[in-house]
């Protein structure tokens, strides 16, 4: 399943920016810029993928973006460098973080923990390498607030999961108490389907 979901991601990768183009502005765009907005200091994006946050960091911020997808990181490395943007990237696992504990003031993740095959894990390390009053700043896809459309995300997770390792209804906001977090702010749109996470040690 892990290898056959990272098969899919590289070889979208060249052609992921404009496939998505129609949900990004129309949707996820406004949650990423929520997200990203929040991030200071030593700065860790887990699930970088192509670099859609570049554009959204405010200019303090020293940014390591991390991905396990080579061609999503060669996306990445040339938004980076088309915006001026420095940024040390990385190919890494989100399950396995490759840096110190206590390492950084705020770690993002934007719509990747719906593909992480171990995503608790991931977790676990996000709050492991962040500093303590750190911020861990979150968006995905979630269950629905309305039951029909709830059903319709259980069905298409049924394909997608066993396809490509999506997911459309997990909800890491529920997890992080278990891994010492508190959520500072969080806020859910477009019927519920979308939430954006602000939390701290």
């Amino acid at each position: 399943m892990e290898q056959r979901a990272a098969a899919f991601w590289e070889r979208h990768a060249s052609g992921y920016d404009e496939a998505s183009a129609f949900v990004e502005r129309r949707w996820m765009s406004r949650a990423r810029a929520w997200v990203v907005e929040r991030a200071v200091g030593e700065t860790l994006e887990v699930c970088i993928g192509t670099g859609a946050n570049l554009p959204l960091y405010p200019n303090s911020v020293r940014l390591t973006g991390l991905d396990w997808s080579p061609g999503m990181l060669a996306e990445a490395r040339a938004k980076a460098a088309e915006l001026g943007r420095r940024a040390d990237f990385r190919q890494g696992d989100a399950a396995e973080l490759p840096f110190p504990d206590n390492t950084f003031d705020s770690v993002v993740c934007t719509f990747g923990l719906c593909c992480v095959p171990r995503y608790e894990r991931a977790i676990a390390e996000m709050a492991r390498v962040l500093q303590p009053d750190g911020r861990l700043l979150l968006a995905d896809h979630v269950p629905s607030t309305r039951m029909p459309i709830r059903l319709a995300q259980r069905v298409i997770e049924s394909v997608s999961g066993r396809l490509v390792g999506e997911h459309f209804t997990r909800r890491p906001a529920a997890l992080l108490p278990a891994y010492g977090l508190s959520i500072v702010d969080s806020r859910r749109e477009s019927a519920g389907i979308f939430e954006v996470v602000h939390a701290t040690h």
